[in-house]
Protein backbone atom coordinates (compact mmCIF):
# COMPACT_ATOMS: atom_id res chain seq x y z
CA UNK A 1 0.00 0.00 0.00
CA UNK A 2 1.03 3.59 -0.40
CA UNK A 3 3.09 5.24 2.31
CA UNK A 4 2.08 8.01 4.70
CA UNK A 5 -1.38 8.68 6.08
CA UNK A 6 -3.03 6.20 3.74
CA UNK A 7 -1.37 3.27 5.51
CA UNK A 8 -2.99 4.20 8.83
CA UNK A 9 -6.48 2.74 8.87
CA UNK A 10 -7.46 4.58 12.02
CA UNK A 11 -7.22 7.98 10.31
CA UNK A 12 -10.36 9.70 9.03
CA UNK A 13 -8.77 10.14 5.61
CA UNK A 14 -8.25 6.42 5.19
CA UNK A 15 -11.74 5.64 6.51
CA UNK A 16 -13.21 7.85 3.79
CA UNK A 17 -11.19 6.06 1.11
CA UNK A 18 -12.24 2.66 2.45
CA UNK A 19 -15.91 3.66 2.68
CA UNK A 20 -15.95 4.90 -0.92
CA UNK A 21 -14.12 1.79 -2.10
CA UNK A 22 -16.73 -0.43 -0.43
CA UNK A 23 -19.89 1.48 -1.33
CA UNK A 24 -18.95 3.18 -4.59
CA UNK A 25 -20.00 6.70 -3.62
CA UNK A 26 -21.09 8.82 -0.66
CA UNK A 27 -22.41 12.26 0.17
CA UNK A 28 -20.88 14.55 2.75
CA UNK A 29 -23.77 13.79 5.10
CA UNK A 30 -23.21 10.03 4.79
CA UNK A 31 -19.50 10.47 5.52
CA UNK A 32 -20.29 12.76 8.42
CA UNK A 33 -22.51 10.06 9.95
CA UNK A 34 -19.97 7.32 9.24
CA UNK A 35 -17.06 9.18 10.82
CA UNK A 36 -18.97 10.92 13.58
CA UNK A 37 -17.30 14.27 12.85
CA UNK A 38 -18.45 17.69 11.69
CA UNK A 39 -19.27 18.69 8.13
CA UNK A 40 -16.28 21.03 8.18
CA UNK A 41 -13.93 18.17 9.10
CA UNK A 42 -15.34 15.96 6.33
CA UNK A 43 -14.90 18.75 3.78
CA UNK A 44 -11.28 19.20 4.82
CA UNK A 45 -10.50 15.51 4.32
CA UNK A 46 -12.33 15.45 1.00
CA UNK A 47 -10.43 18.52 -0.19
CA UNK A 48 -7.13 16.79 0.59
CA UNK A 49 -8.15 13.61 -1.23
CA UNK A 50 -9.44 15.58 -4.22
CA UNK A 51 -6.27 17.65 -4.45
CA UNK A 52 -4.19 14.47 -4.50
CA UNK A 53 -6.38 12.90 -7.17
CA UNK A 54 -7.82 10.02 -5.13
CA UNK A 55 -11.48 11.08 -5.27
CA UNK A 56 -13.77 13.10 -7.51
CA UNK A 57 -17.08 14.89 -7.04
CA UNK A 58 -20.07 14.38 -9.30
CA UNK A 59 -23.57 15.81 -9.43
CA UNK A 60 -26.53 13.49 -8.70
CA UNK A 61 -29.91 14.35 -10.19
CA UNK A 62 -32.83 12.84 -8.29
CA UNK A 63 -35.90 14.09 -10.12
CA UNK A 64 -36.95 17.66 -9.51
CA UNK A 65 -34.95 20.22 -7.58
CA UNK A 66 -31.30 21.03 -7.44
CA UNK A 67 -28.80 18.18 -7.81
CA UNK A 68 -26.72 17.10 -4.82
CA UNK A 69 -23.11 16.00 -4.93
CA UNK A 70 -21.52 12.66 -4.20
CA UNK A 71 -17.89 11.58 -4.04
CA UNK A 72 -16.34 8.58 -5.74
CA UNK A 73 -12.84 7.14 -6.01
CA UNK A 74 -10.63 7.56 -9.07
CA UNK A 75 -8.35 5.11 -10.85
CA UNK A 76 -5.48 6.51 -8.82
CA UNK A 77 -7.02 5.01 -5.67
CA UNK A 78 -5.91 1.57 -6.88
CA UNK A 79 -2.36 2.62 -6.00
CA UNK A 80 -3.35 2.56 -2.34
CA UNK A 81 -4.32 -1.12 -2.54
CA UNK A 82 -2.04 -2.51 -5.23
CA UNK A 83 0.70 -4.98 -4.50
CA UNK A 84 4.07 -3.20 -4.67
CA UNK A 85 5.46 -6.09 -6.70
CA UNK A 86 2.69 -5.97 -9.33
CA UNK A 87 4.91 -4.70 -12.16
CA UNK A 88 7.57 -7.32 -11.48
CA UNK A 89 4.98 -10.09 -11.17
CA UNK A 90 3.30 -9.07 -14.44
CA UNK A 91 6.62 -9.08 -16.29
CA UNK A 92 7.60 -12.45 -14.83
CA UNK A 93 4.24 -14.00 -15.69
CA UNK A 94 4.43 -12.70 -19.26
CA UNK A 95 7.86 -14.29 -19.63
CA UNK A 96 6.62 -17.60 -18.22
CA UNK A 97 3.72 -17.56 -20.71
CA UNK A 98 6.16 -16.87 -23.55
CA UNK A 99 8.69 -19.53 -22.50
CA UNK A 100 6.49 -22.30 -21.11
CA UNK A 101 3.03 -21.79 -22.59
CA UNK A 102 -0.40 -21.51 -21.01
CA UNK A 103 -0.61 -25.02 -19.56
CA UNK A 104 2.62 -24.83 -17.55
CA UNK A 105 1.83 -21.28 -16.44
CA UNK A 106 -1.53 -22.48 -15.09
CA UNK A 107 0.33 -25.20 -13.18
CA UNK A 108 2.71 -22.59 -11.79
CA UNK A 109 -0.16 -20.41 -10.60
CA UNK A 110 -1.83 -23.45 -9.04
CA UNK A 111 1.35 -24.03 -7.02
CA UNK A 112 1.46 -20.35 -6.05
CA UNK A 113 -2.13 -20.64 -4.82
CA UNK A 114 -1.12 -23.69 -2.77
CA UNK A 115 1.68 -21.70 -1.14
CA UNK A 116 -0.65 -18.80 -0.39
CA UNK A 117 -3.11 -21.19 1.24
CA UNK A 118 -0.34 -22.50 3.45
CA UNK A 119 0.63 -18.95 4.36
CA UNK A 120 -2.92 -18.11 5.44
CA UNK A 121 -3.62 -21.46 7.13
CA UNK A 122 -2.37 -20.45 10.63
CA UNK A 123 -5.08 -17.75 10.64
CA UNK A 124 -7.87 -20.06 9.44
CA UNK A 125 -8.27 -22.70 12.12
CA UNK A 126 -11.95 -23.08 13.00
CA UNK A 127 -13.83 -26.27 12.24
CA UNK A 128 -16.99 -24.26 11.48
CA UNK A 129 -17.22 -23.06 7.87
CA UNK A 130 -18.78 -19.68 8.69
CA UNK A 131 -15.99 -18.96 11.16
CA UNK A 132 -13.35 -20.12 8.69
CA UNK A 133 -14.64 -17.68 6.07
CA UNK A 134 -14.62 -14.91 8.69
CA UNK A 135 -11.06 -15.81 9.63
CA UNK A 136 -9.98 -15.74 5.99
CA UNK A 137 -11.66 -12.37 5.52
CA UNK A 138 -9.74 -11.06 8.53
CA UNK A 139 -6.45 -12.40 7.18
CA UNK A 140 -7.09 -10.79 3.79
CA UNK A 141 -8.01 -7.50 5.45
CA UNK A 142 -4.70 -7.48 7.31
CA UNK A 143 -3.04 -7.78 3.90
CA UNK A 144 -4.91 -4.70 2.64
CA UNK A 145 -7.88 -6.37 0.98
CA UNK A 146 -11.28 -4.88 1.91
CA UNK A 147 -13.72 -7.69 2.68
CA UNK A 148 -17.29 -8.44 3.73
CA UNK A 149 -18.90 -11.75 4.63
CA UNK A 150 -22.62 -12.46 4.21
CA UNK A 151 -24.65 -15.62 4.74
CA UNK A 152 -26.87 -16.47 1.77
CA UNK A 153 -28.46 -19.59 3.34
CA UNK A 154 -27.59 -22.48 5.66
CA UNK A 155 -25.08 -23.91 3.19
CA UNK A 156 -23.84 -20.84 1.32
CA UNK A 157 -21.61 -17.96 2.43
CA UNK A 158 -20.49 -15.07 0.23
CA UNK A 159 -17.07 -13.50 0.70
CA UNK A 160 -16.77 -10.15 -1.07
CA UNK A 161 -13.54 -8.29 -1.80
CA UNK A 162 -13.64 -4.63 -2.82
CA UNK A 163 -10.13 -4.21 -4.16
CA UNK A 164 -7.64 -6.44 -5.91
CA UNK A 165 -3.97 -6.38 -4.85
CA UNK A 166 -3.13 -7.93 -8.23
CA UNK A 167 -5.31 -5.60 -10.32
CA UNK A 168 -2.94 -4.97 -13.24
CA UNK A 169 -1.83 -8.59 -13.23
CA UNK A 170 -5.41 -9.91 -13.24
CA UNK A 171 -6.38 -7.56 -16.05
CA UNK A 172 -3.74 -9.14 -18.27
CA UNK A 173 -4.12 -12.72 -17.01
CA UNK A 174 -7.45 -13.87 -15.62
CA UNK A 175 -5.75 -17.06 -14.50
CA UNK A 176 -4.81 -15.03 -11.41
CA UNK A 177 -8.50 -14.95 -10.47
CA UNK A 178 -8.63 -18.74 -10.83
CA UNK A 179 -5.56 -18.95 -8.59
CA UNK A 180 -7.36 -16.94 -5.89
CA UNK A 181 -10.44 -19.12 -6.24
CA UNK A 182 -8.36 -22.29 -5.90
CA UNK A 183 -6.47 -20.92 -2.91
CA UNK A 184 -9.73 -20.27 -1.06
CA UNK A 185 -11.09 -23.67 -2.03
CA UNK A 186 -8.07 -25.41 -0.56
CA UNK A 187 -7.91 -23.24 2.53
CA UNK A 188 -11.61 -23.49 3.40
CA UNK A 189 -12.02 -27.14 2.40
CA UNK A 190 -15.22 -26.19 0.56
CA UNK A 191 -16.52 -25.44 -2.89
CA UNK A 192 -15.67 -21.84 -3.90
CA UNK A 193 -16.89 -20.17 -7.07
CA UNK A 194 -16.19 -16.64 -8.28
CA UNK A 195 -19.68 -15.42 -9.23
CA UNK A 196 -18.81 -11.76 -9.92
CA UNK A 197 -15.47 -10.13 -10.67
CA UNK A 198 -14.18 -6.56 -10.67
CA UNK A 199 -12.36 -7.35 -13.91
CA UNK A 200 -15.80 -7.62 -15.53
CA UNK A 201 -16.88 -4.22 -14.25
CA UNK A 202 -18.55 -5.30 -11.00
CA UNK A 203 -18.08 -3.23 -7.86
CA UNK A 204 -16.59 -6.19 -6.00
CA UNK A 205 -15.50 -9.79 -6.43
CA UNK A 206 -17.99 -12.27 -4.94
CA UNK A 207 -16.73 -15.69 -3.91
CA UNK A 208 -19.60 -18.08 -3.22
CA UNK A 209 -18.56 -20.61 -0.58
CA UNK A 210 -20.68 -23.76 -0.31
CA UNK A 211 -20.38 -26.59 2.16
CA UNK A 212 -19.31 -29.77 0.44
CA UNK A 213 -21.96 -32.44 0.31
CA UNK A 214 -20.77 -35.88 0.94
Amino acid sequence: MASGVYQKRETATWQIVEYLQRFGSATIKELEQHLGVTTTAVRQHLSTLQAEGYIQRRAIHDGVGRPHHAYTTTEKTRELFACNCDDLALTLLQEVFALEGKEKTALLLERVGYRLANRYSPSVRSAILQDRVEELAGALYRQGVLTDVATADDNTIILKTYNCPYHDLAQEHREVCEMDEGMMRQLLGSDVNLSACMMDGHGSCSFVVSAKRG
